[in-house]
């Protein structure tokens, strides 16, 4: 729940803020010379990417939770088997461990989105954000029936 609750802020602000660049652009528009009409406009794309940007991201959150809940009705999420430090900490050699085994099934079954999202989890645990991100990118498109980009 503090997850959900931290991201609603940070989309929150980074609205809050795109609206107020975009104001900013639309001022430097109506001032109407060939400079800050310039400016305006490049000032205008910042909060286009933005929103296009966390309007993306909102989608791939949205739908590795319900891939989530799907598949905790199912009884597959992986389990946390990682050893952890005194400190809380995720010990390196376990999450290898669990990394190594995660990889294997994602090889026996690679048509499985259970296996892509289970590997995503690892990547996770492992660090490894780029990878887990694009593993949870897989899973989501072959739960949704559509054609995986070879990489």
């Amino acid at each position: 729940m503090r997850a959900k609750l931290s991201y609603a802020v940070t989309a929150a602000v980074l609205v809050f803020y795109f609206v107020l660049v975009g104001s900013r652009g639309v001022m430097l528009i109506e001032s109407g010379t060939l400079v800050t009409v310039t400016f305006g406009v490049a000032v205008l794309i910042l909060p286009v990417i933005g929103l296009w940007f966390l309007w993306k991201n909102t989608q791939f959150v949205r739908r590795a939770n319900a891939l989530a809940a799907e598949l905790d009705a199912e009884g597959g999420l992986p389990v946390d088997e990682l050893k952890r430090t005194p400190g809380g900490r995720i010990d390196r050699d376990s999450a290898d461990q669990v990394f190594a085994k995660r990889k294997a099934e994602t090889e026996a079954a690679p048509d499985d989105w259970r296996s892509w999202f289970r590997l995503a989890v690892a990547y996770h645990d492992a660090r490894d954000t780029p990878r887990a991100r694009k593993a949870m990118q897989r899973a989501i498109a072959l739960h949704d029936g559509r054609p995986v980009q070879q990489h």
